[in-house]
């Protein structure tokens, strides 16, 4: 099906089952642990064995010996794999990594070998016996000393150009009344999700099957046929269920690649879990990025020059962190100078994390902008009020789609009760607590690709919907299920959604916020097929007819939906294309976030005491599961605000706190109550369901407000994340 102009009224519009807060459809298997994840399936054969990665213990060299002899004689060895025995590997075209090192290393816990024995405990026994030397080489692991010399990036496919010039910004800067001109720095972060990376791994001849954890299974099936060289068409992916990914398992990771030649090397099904303290080191990652943040406005607060450079390192041949992409659309301003710059580090590849580009860009272009209001004496609403723009900065002549930023704005001050903020920081305490309030602005880009599905409609009147969509917790099972629900007018119970099988009509996947878009659009183009066989069978015609309550009507004539599938199952599939709408619409997603901290006055501890988050974003295909991603979102702002740090050795070159015992994210004794609105839109030139995604709006933005909540509250501007307590403790408010 083709979409190239803004939708009309389509049956979605109804909204009898869309749009309605639907508990997860999925629930009850994953509250009663019987979803099956990655590493939990049974039915491989009784011939399951082993893997275990070694990981390398230098991050830049060379292996000179790898000695296998006593491992390969252990107890319950069946195979080694080390790039001595695993033939020539390729890599994908998403991430950059090796999989596999030797002779050369690229990084610390870079895999060196995978040991394959009858049992796990056998197989991480083995992988200690290995004996490994190195010649180890003088590495860069320190972003801030290759800054100086870092050049302009390459222009990149998911970050755009990597330097953009809008007017005079220099003359503008320059003339300008009211100035700033800062620098902010975002460490390296890790994805941390719940479930580690996990691959069950099977060939039958040239025919390999693949359980994992992977968010895009048509990028998997690329990628994973570049590094091991097998056509892409003999692999099969399967990904149910997945426990969290924000990125981290976007496409083919060690996990798989390692698996799949395990997996051939010993003959045999082999299960390869991702031990945690190795996923920092040996997976992607947040990097690191320095930004400096330049704004020149007149008195009245309306920006007139806008600079944001942007510094960020990666593997040769990696990407940037796009820190720019906010700053292209979000604020008005004629003159405009974006760049980005990418140095060489020897660390772990740094690719893509939730929200990439605008979660760590928003971290310094919002406080930049609290700063700015500052000198202005302007309420911070008020002064993103101002510079809000109804139109592309750098194509006056692209219109955005849907933008109700203002509305975001307005709405979270009245609801958040904003105008009793404390004017003057450091003027309000409760007990021993200092108060602050802090407001970000928040923006995500609204992508939307093709996407397939295929409907049946079987006998007993249950609709089944198959699609290669993933659900890493989001909710994609129930959203499904509610578009083919509405579309063939039947209650949410009689429809079956089926994800995650690379065998099922292709989508996106999990990835880059546009999931939920994407696959509802082809899973409305897959019905409205289904409708068209339909009515077919039971001699409608096809332009008037209704589906409702488990009928199909036209004018007198009700016939119940079953009634279509006596003859024999009816199946249809199709997808959703676009034309060139996302060229003539700037395609975003908006909102506003508001934050309430505590801090001690006596010790620098900070407590987030309530946070609430307004997002437009299309129309919301159901309330409940939006609210839990935008919640989920927030969840992780308060710990890129606060504790999130992956602590780089600069002598040795890895992440020192590799573990959920070193890694601090938040837990519920730092999370308060959270309130999520959403405003009531729609955006027709997405798709006829007329939805955006949600789920990382939900982070962007998030992290400024608290850093601008405890400045607020303390009077201590940090421009370093995170904030912990000895970055202000000594600038705190004197005792009294």
């Amino acid at each position: 099906m083709k979409f190239d102009t803004p939708a009309g009224t389509t049956p979605i519009d109804r909204q009898a089952v869309v749009g309605r807060p639907h508990p997860r459809v999925e629930g009850r298997l994953k509250t009663t642990g019987t979803a099956t994840y990655a590493a939990e399936h049974h039915d491989v054969g009784d011939d399951l064995a082993y893997g275990y990665i070694l990981g390398a213990a230098i991050a830049k060299g060379r292996i000179s010996r790898l000695d296998l002899s006593i491992a390969r004689a252990a107890p319950g060895v069946r195979t080694i794999v080390t790039h001595e025995t695993a033939g020539t590997l390729g890599v994908g075209d998403f991430y950059v990594q090796r999989v596999l090192a030797g002779p050369e290393v690229d990084h610390y816990h870079q895999a060196v070998a995978v040991v394959v024995a009858d049992t796990f405990e056998q197989a991480r026994a083995a992988a200690a016996l290995i004996r490994v030397d190195y010649a180890r080489r003088k590495g860069s692991f320190d972003l801030a000393a290759q800054k100086p010399t870092a050049p302009i990036a390459p222009e990149e496919p998911f970050g755009g150009a990597s330097e953009l010039r809008v007017g005079d910004f220099d003359r503008a800067f320059a003339a300008a009344p009211v100035k700033i001109d800062q620098t902010y720095t975002v460490p390296d972060q890790a994805h941390a999700m719940m479930e580690p990376h996990a691959t069950i791994a099977r060939w039958k001849g040239d025919q390999l099957t693949c359980w994992t954890s992977i968010q895009q299974m048509n990028w998997g099936k690329r990628d994973l046929g570049k590094i091991i060289g097998t056509p892409k068409e003999n692999i099969h992916l399967l990904s149910p269920f997945i426990g969290g990914g924000f990125g981290g398992k976007g496409t083919t990771q060690s996990d798989l690649a390692l698996a799949a030649l395990a997996a051939r090397a010993a003959g045999r099904p082999v299960k390869l879990v991702l031990q945690r303290p190795i996923m920092f080191n040996n997976t992607i990652h947040r990097p690191k990025t320095i930004q400096r943040i330049r704004l020149g406005a007149g008195r009245d607060g309306r920006i007139t020059a806008i600079g944001h450079d942007g510094w960020s390192g990666n593997l040769r041949g990696g990407r940037t962190e796009p820190t720019t992409l906010p700053t292209r659309l979000l604020y008005r301003g004629e003159n405009r100078l974006l760049r980005r710059y990418l140095t060489t580090l020897d660390l772990a590849e740094g690719n893509a994390m939730r929200a990439p580009g605008e979660a760590p860009g928003m971290m310094a272009l919002e406080i930049a902008m609290d700063e700015l209001a500052e000198k202005l004496d302007m309420d911070p609403v008020a002064l993103r009020i101002a510079n809000d723009t109804q139109v592309d900065p750098e194509k006056p002549e692209r219109r955005f789609s849907t933008r109700a930023f203002v509305e975001c704005l307005r709405t979270g001050a009245e609801r958040f009760g904003w105008n009793a903020r404390p004017t003057r920081p450091a003027s309000r305490q409760d007990g021993k607590w200092l108060i602050g309030y802090g407001v970000a602005s928040a923006i995500r880009g609204a992508p939307i690709a093709k996407a397939g599905a295929r409907a049946r409609l079987s006998r007993d009147g249950i609709i089944t919907v198959q699609t290669d969509m993933t659900d890493i917790g989001t909710g994609s099972y129930t959203i499904v299920a509610q578009v083919a629900a509405e579309m063939l007018g039947v209650p949410l119970s009689r429809v079956v959604a089926k994800l995650g099988d690379s065998a099922f009509p292709e989508t996106p996947g999990s990835g880059g916020q546009m999931g939920a878009a994407s696959v509802t659009a082809g899973v409305y183009a897959a019905c409205a097929a289904l409708r068209d066989a339909v009515a077919q069978r039971l001699g409608f015609n096809t332009t008037d007819v209704i589906f409702a309550d488990g009928e199909v009507r036209s004018g007198g004539r009700a016939v119940p939906l079953a009634r279509a599938a006596q003859g024999g199952e009816v199946v249809a599939e199709d997808s959703m294309e676009y034309g060139d709408l996302s060229k003539q619409y700037a395609q975003q997603t908006f909102g506003a976030h508001f934050a309430e901290v505590g801090v001690d006055r006596y010790t620098g501890v900070v407590r987030v005491r309530r946070m609430l988050a307004v997002c437009a974003a299309g129309r919301i295909l159901n309330p409940l599961t939006a609210r839990s991603q935008v919640i989920g979102g927030m969840t992780m702002g308060i710990g890129a605000a606060l504790m999130e740090e992956m602590a780089v050795d600069r002598r040795f070159g890895f992440f020192v706190n590799h573990d959920l015992a070193g890694y601090e994210v938040p837990v519920h004794a730092d999370v308060p109550h959270l309130d999520v609105a959403f405003i009531d839109e729609i955006d027709a030139t997405m798709s006829p369901v007329k939805a955006k995604g949600v789920g990382e709006l939900g982070l962007s933005g998030v992290a400024p407000a608290i850093a601008n909540a405890i400045y607020n509250a303390t009077g201590v501007r940090v421009r370093e994340y995170p904030i912990t307590l000895e970055k202000h403790l000594d600038g705190l408010p004197e005792l009294t």
